[in-house]
């Protein structure tokens, strides 16, 4: 795409209400609309219908998304400010390439907060709190099913939602509140790894410990498949172990 200035003042939806292109009434808040559209590009990104390097032009993508340019500027902003899209010398931006380092920082911080979200969850399960086990189950079936009918993108969806899950069976907020910050930068790294089926038959043994409420090994499971799934994404990408 060609690069468009993203601070660019000019647009429909700055009108005020009543004149042409204005926000309809009871449309949905600016910060709404914002969300949405961060929501749409990021999906775009990891899904890679939006290539790393891949200059986006403001105008195209609010065009592509059905909305007016501001929401869709503040997204862009939000996104950069995130690390997955860039400024560019002079104007627009584009989404970032994941370099050697990026993966290795991104692991380093992941490594920890799994293991821990993994002690916490199989810590409530031997206190009788078992409620999240259905949705870890669930996401296993989902994971399943997409690698059965080759759907890449959902497959990818399940393996973050199984983190997602565990997390949430560790019943801490704070450990909630940080590894949301990771989601999206996690689930980008997992779309172009390789070796989806290694890396489901790790989550199927991750499940099987948690359930059982043995801390030890759910602590010993996540530990080496954070490590194989970094040493798998350093060789999809980089061609390194």
């Amino acid at each position: 795409m060609k690069a468009e200035q993203v601070a660019d003042g000019s647009d429909s939806g700055s009108r005020a209400p009543g004149t042409p292109g204005a926000p309809a009434p009871g449309a949905p808040a600016p910060a709404s609309l914002s969300a949405r559209a961060r929501e749409a590009v990021l999906q775009r990104i990891v899904d890679r219908r939006y290539a790393q390097g891949a200059r986006l032009v403001e105008r195209e993508v609010a065009e592509e998304l059905s909305m007016s340019r501001v929401p869709v500027r503040e997204a862009l902003r939000a996104l950069v400010a995130e690390g997955l899209l860039e400024l560019l010398p002079h104007s627009g931006v584009r989404v970032r390439r994941l370099e050697y380092a990026d993966v290795e920082h991104l692991y380093e911080v992941w490594e920890p907060l799994a293991v821990q979200a993994s002690r916490l969850a199989a810590r409530a399960v031997t206190a009788g709190r078992t409620g999240g086990l259905a949705v870890l189950e669930a996401t296993l079936r989902q994971a399943e099913s997409a690698a059965a009918s080759d759907e890449g993108t959902r497959e990818v969806a399940a393996h973050t939602a199984f983190h997602e899950g565990v997390v949430a069976m560790s019943g801490n907020p704070l450990l909630a509140r940080t590894m949301e910050q990771l989601s999206w930068q996690l689930r980008l790294l997992f779309g172009m790894r390789e070796e989806p089926a290694r890396m489901r038959a790790q989550h199927a043994e991750m499940f099987r410990h948690i359930s059982a409420g043995d801390v030890e090994a759910a602590v010993a499971c996540t530990l080496l498949h954070v490590r194989d799934s970094r040493a798998v994404a350093l060789r999809s990408l980089f061609g390194d172990a």
